[in-house]
């Protein structure tokens, strides 16, 4: 069995208390969600007309070549939504995804591009191997984060 890890709603808190020229310092921008903008806190879509911040988030920090940073987006006001052992949201199962699961010293050692609603399955057998300490999964067009997956 598996638990997908929304980010904590904390560490992207402050966001809405930036000035338009302070986010802008930090390289931050402003959209307004069409219904298409999955956040990485409530791991759902932010509805049309909502708020999201564009950013780099540094999503592997491990001291190891495949230690990364990419864009994602954050709603504004965004809670973290903790979903049951085993499910994974639509934002997650309506993309196609790239699934990439790592070992304890932060190595890829499998990997694999699929249609998000076949990722329950293809994580359950990677999350089976041993050697798989955890996996990312980023969605397969832009390449931004969407989720860490570990074992229950």
């Amino acid at each position: 069995m598996f638990q997908i890890h929304p980010l904590p709603s904390e560490q992207f808190a402050h966001l809405a208390t930036l000035t338009d020229s302070e986010l802008a310092a930090r390289n931050i921008q402003v959209h307004i969600s069409d219904g298409g903008f999955p956040c990485r806190v409530s791991l759902e879509d932010a509805p049309a007309g909502a708020r999201v911040f564009l950013l780099n988030f540094e999503h592997q920090p491990g001291n190891s070549p495949y230690r990364s940073r990419h864009a994602i987006f954050v709603q504004e006001g965004a809670e973290e939504r903790h979903l049951p052992a085993g499910r994974l949201p639509a934002s997650i199962t309506s993309r196609l995804l790239s699934v990439r699961a790592f070992n304890s010293r932060d190595e890829i050692v499998e990997a694999d591009v699929i249609e998000g609603v076949q990722a329950g399955d293809l994580i359950t057998r990677y999350l089976e191997e041993p050697e798989v300490s955890y996996i990312h999964l980023h969605f397969a067009r832009r390449g931004c984060f969407a989720a860490r997956v570990t074992r229950t």
